[in-house]
């Protein structure tokens, strides 16, 4: 029987089972602790019952040398980068990690170092607790995240704090940049699988059976590219237009200060900034009603894109700097 190299039809149905049997196992196990905990603990072990979930489909399949049902389906072999063996024990561990718990820690990482640095009016919020978080003050992990920001100063909280917010919006754009380039060159679906050179051989089939649509697939990689760039590119010009924005407010910042420090301390209370809890300097409201100064509703746009007060989402675009406004 001969083999031949998987299709990216076949990689992308593959794909698709496996997801599909993933997420069954997730919502039995999500809904066994739902009915055994309760709702308020389902909240907060949500995500890990995902990932012993996930860990535990590709233990009794890939690293216990079987197929997926997703590769079952499809009639795919894993071989390694000489296409002439399956992938090792250490090989298809790690291609399990990296599938896995590597961005469970990514996630869980980058959601306790953002918490950690927000500001004192968002903290109170924040100590609440976010079922999203899942572990709290009881990891190590979340320990050691606020002894080291602890020792930052400020500006360098700011810097990590952009950092970060710089690397939830890559991680998205890397695994769109991966998917273009796979419908490109017809290989490796998940980016795991590209790390470890974990590719796919086909038996039974006729060789040309998915030659016949790879060009269509080619042309859908190109229009993914072309996509990815483009938002890159708005992404970029938004960005820009913020910073000038910033560094005009900041040159006007000074003369005007006096001017509406003035005029404001007749107002009372609700002048105030919820967010800097001082008197409102160069007024601007959100889409929702709510005011704030123009550099802290800017800097809090800087890692959310939502009310401070109310929650409600929008685009930093439509922030609207309030000139001549007296209360």
């Amino acid at each position: 029987m001969a083999a031949v190299a998987a299709g990216p039809a076949r990689l992308v149905r593959c794909g698709q089972k496996d997801e599909l049997h993933r997420s069954g196992l997730r919502s039995g196990a999500g809904a066994a602790l739902h009915g055994v905990a309760g709702a308020k603990k389902w909240l907060e072990w949500r995500k890990e019952i995902e990932l012993l979930s996930d860990v535990a489909y590709f233990v009794l399949t890939t690293l216990s040398g079987y197929q997926t049902l997703g590769e079952e389906y499809v009639n795919i072999v894993q071989v390694d980068s000489t296409k002439k063996r399956v992938p090792s024990f250490f090989r298809r561990a790690v291609f399990i990690a990296l599938h896995t718990v590597v961005p469970y820690c990514l996630e869980k990482g980058l959601l306790h170092l953002e918490r950690e640095l927000q500001t004192e009016a968002d903290e109170s919020r924040a100590s609440q607790g976010d079922p999203a978080l899942g572990l709290s003050s009881r990891t190590l992990v979340w320990n050691w995240i606020q002894k080291q920001v602890g020792e930052l100063t400020e500006q360098q909280k700011k810097t990590v704090l952009q950092t970060v917010y710089v690397l939830k919006q890559c991680v998205p754009l890397l695994h769109r940049l991966h998917l273009a380039v796979f419908y490109i060159s017809g290989t490796f679906y998940h980016l795991s699988k590209r790390i470890t050179g974990i590719t796919y051989l086909h038996f039974g089939g006729l060789q040309g059976e998915d030659q016949s649509i790879r060009s269509s697939y080619k042309f859908l990689g190109v229009i993914s590219l072309f996509h990815l760039l483009l938002t890159i590119g708005v992404q970029m010009y938004s960005f820009k237009q913020k910073q000038r924005a910033r560094q005009e407010w900041k040159l006007h910042r000074n003369l005007a200060h006096q001017k509406n420090t003035t005029k404001e301390k007749t107002t009372g209370r609700h002048s105030r900034c919820t967010l800097c809890l001082e008197e409102r300097r160069h007024t601007t409201a959100t889409p929702c009603g709510h005011l704030f100064c123009w550099e802290c509703i800017t800097e809090w746009c800087n890692t959310r894109t939502e009310c401070p007060l109310c929650r409600e989402k929008f685009h930093p675009q439509k922030l609207i700097y309030l000139r001549h406004y007296q209360l």
